[in-house]
């Protein structure tokens, strides 16, 4: 294990469990599972936390359960998953027209590109959760992925921001806060769980990943390496349970039960035959269920989601030509039985279920690979990448600090030592050096004649009445 590699924790507040996972990555790069806590949810409905005091004895519960696996652990920050009905997208452009155009494109011009974007206007209501560059421009040079080291005078770029309704925003930071906590960033659910379940060939494939959770369906569409499009979809694995509940007449536990017990996704693959027997209530007498009749509700569902899915791919003109990686199914809704047959029906892509165990180091518990936990898994690499980030940005101005630290004490020390020296003792210019103080003098004088011709040319078209003013 590194052990100089910090530990990252990530909490997924989803609508039917809140999961706490400690992480660090070891020497090779995969991420080892330090702890590991969840617990039911009862104060957050379709991603959005409706109650406080059941969300916030919701956490301390998972984080209880995350000490109780490793009671060496310490929590203090956290980063944070956010979904709900609430979010929205758009498309920006923006740009900068830098001061010192001989200098090289640093990151302090796209932090400052970037942090123009927060100033897009948006409903009062709402805030900004994220500002994701998509491609960059130099001057005329366009679809540049990582502009830092080029020359060019204006820089610009495509954003994708990301943004919430405060209230919704400000209740999750009250739970986590009053849970002893604090939020080291909030991140879109989508986009955790394809960092957890994607490969960089992915990437520039092109996929969509759909997450399917308890109160809500994320979408997130990649392309050539750049995030297209994101979306939440308002249906999720909630609302399979509450039509089977409402459907077949059964209490909203039995139909969770049987829809991860005898659940199908397409109804054809279900038996005409097989039946399930509910025991009554109060001396009822017990009930049975068609499995058919389940798979059917299942499906109409199902379906729908699906077809928002289709709906916003051809949004965006990416149609199942476009998409060569197909479409990642990941979250706890996707683990029904015959849905990748379902999905590659209704939107002609082919499908897959994304699993979180992509980054995982061994030695996890068998439970983490469940697509239930991708969120949680990508929140943690998500944190892995800021610090990384911030690493290397640290680093590299740390040599330039000290680059330019040591030339200027060096410069000094000659400084002083040609002041104690006497006329005589003047060193010996060398050959090359006399070569490049001659090039210096002559492109120092040419610079200065052309000055001044510049001024005269400019002083022939100057009128008189430009003179007086």
């Amino acid at each position: 294990m590194n052990q100089e590699a910090p530990i990252i924790v990530g909490l997924d507040i989803g609508t039917t469990k809140i999961a706490a996972i400690a992480g660090r990555k070891n020497e090779y790069g995969k991420l080892e599972i330090l702890g590991f806590g969840k617990a039911p949810s009862f104060g957050v409905q379709h991603g959005m936390v409706l109650n406080i005091d059941q969300t916030i004895k919701a956490i301390r519960q998972a984080l209880e359960n995350c000490y109780a696996s490793n009671p060496n652990l310490e929590i203090n920050e956290v980063y944070v998953g956010i979904a709900g009905h609430h979010i929205k997208s758009l498309q920006t452009r923006g740009d900068i027209v830098r001061n010192d155009t001989d200098a090289e494109i640093s990151q302090k011009d796209i932090d400052q590109l970037i942090n123009d974007q927060y100033k897009t206007v948006i409903p009062a209501s709402d805030q900004i959760i994220d500002v994701i560059p998509q491609q960059y421009i130099v001057d005329s040079l366009q679809n540049i992925t990582y502009p830092i080291g080029m020359s060019g005078v204006k820089v610009g770029a495509n954003f994708h921001i990301i943004t919430g309704d405060k209230n919704a925003i400000r209740n999750i930071n009250r739970s986590v806060e009053k849970s002893g906590l604090r939020i080291k960033d909030l991140v879109l659910q989508p986009l955790a769980s394809a960092a957890a379940v994607m490969c960089d060939m992915d990437f520039e494939a092109g996929v969509a990943i759909v997450d399917i959770g308890g109160g809500t369906t994320d979408l997130a569409v990649f392309y050539e390496g750049v995030l297209k499009h994101t979306a939440v979809i308002p249906y999720g694995g909630e609302n399979i349970t509450n039509d089977i509940k409402n459907g077949l007449g059964v209490l909203k536990t039995q139909a969770e039960q049987m829809k991860v017990q005898f659940g199908y996704a397409l109804a054809d693959e279900a038996k005409n035959n097989a039946y399930i027997t509910i025991p009554g209530l109060r001396g009822q007498s017990p009930k049975e269920i068609s499995v058919k009749n389940l798979a059917h509700i299942i499906q109409a569902r199902m379906s729908e989601i699906l077809d928002f899915v289709v709906y916003h791919l051809k949004q965006i003109g990416m149609d199942n030509k476009m998409l060569n990686g197909g479409i990642i199914l990941t979250g706890g809704g996707s683990q029904l039985k015959h849905l990748i047959q379902l999905t590659e029906y209704t939107t002609g892509v082919s499908a897959r279920i994304g699993y979180p165990n992509e980054h995982l180091a061994s030695g996890h518990t068998d439970e983490l690979t469940k697509p239930m936990y991708a969120t949680c898994v990508g929140l943690i690499l998500k944190g892995y990448n800021d610090y990384e980030n911030d690493k290397r940005a640290l680093e590299e101005n740390y040599v330039k600090i000290n680059t330019s630290y040591f030339a200027k004490e060096k410069a000094s020390r000659l400084a002083d030592d040609a002041e104690d020296w006497t006329e005589d003792e003047q060193p010996e210019e060398t050959a090359d050096a006399r070569q490049h103080r001659k090039a210096v003098e002559r492109n120092a004088s040419l610079k200065g004649f052309l000055d001044r011709m510049k001024t005269k040319i400019i002083d022939m078209f100057t009128e008189e009445e430009d003179a007086k003013l």
